[in-house]
């Protein structure tokens, strides 16, 4: 009995806590869509997800990070435009992140663009170290001008 009742607390404690999961999308047009209709400023993460470091980094510092994901789920669409080596993408997005990635002149990785529902660029930069704070900070000041 008291295994029960020390794993249904667990349970309830679990479900309690706030959901760190964020949605990267993948579709362009769909994440599109969904910032003009939330008006919500779209980051386009130009990435290399299972072979660039700084990539890998900017997750792990910043992306994943609590205080990042809780400013991206009021105020960004986030959309992966990713150029794995040995991860498979199927042909439709890698057609569309190569499109993207030559539309708006990516020559490196990580490459972070902020988009207004316009699709123009409010901000171009990359990885930037600081942690979440500031890299928020970063993109408010863009973004708030």
């Amino acid at each position: 009995m008291k295994n029960t009742s020390i794993l249904t607390l667990i349970f309830a404690l679990v479900l309690s806590l706030p959901s760190f999961a964020q949605t990267w999308e993948t579709d362009y047009d769909a994440a599109l869509a969904k910032a003009k209709a939330e008006n919500k400023t779209i980051l386009l993460n130009f990435t290399g997800s299972d072979w660039c470091g700084w990539c890998v980094r900017l997750k792990g510092e910043v992306f994943s990070k609590a205080q990042f994901i809780e400013y991206a789920e009021a105020n960004l669409v986030l959309v992966s435009l990713d150029f794995p080596k040995r991860k498979q993408l199927s042909a439709e997005e890698k057609a569309q992140n190569q499109a993207l990635a030559q539309k708006h002149g990516i020559r490196g990785f990580p490459t972070i663009l902020l988009l207004n529902s316009d699709e123009e660029i409010v901000l171009k930069t990359g990885y930037k170290a600081g942690g979440p704070e500031e890299y928020v900070k970063h993109l408010k000041e863009a973004i708030e001008g």
